[in-house]
């Protein structure tokens, strides 16, 4: 797994991922949406820490700069 996620992409996925923690947290999402959400932002943080998205990969999606 190359990575392809750059760091701002990294940091907005995190961003999102505890903004949804928040509200999850304030009381603000609940029931099937708060679970939905609560998944995808697990998703953000797993990818956001390896670097790798895998829905990147099959259309060669690269966030990253290329290192020399």
């Amino acid at each position: 797994m190359k990575p392809n996620m750059g760091t701002a992409d990294k940091v907005v996925r995190i961003l999102a991922a505890i903004v949804v923690a928040v509200l999850f947290l304030t009381h603000q999402i609940s029931g099937t949406a708060a679970i939905i959400l609560l998944v995808f932002a697990g998703i953000f943080i797993l990818t956001s820490f390896m670097g790798f998205c895998p829905l990147y990969w099959p259309f060669g999606i690269s966030t990253r700069k290329n290192e020399k």
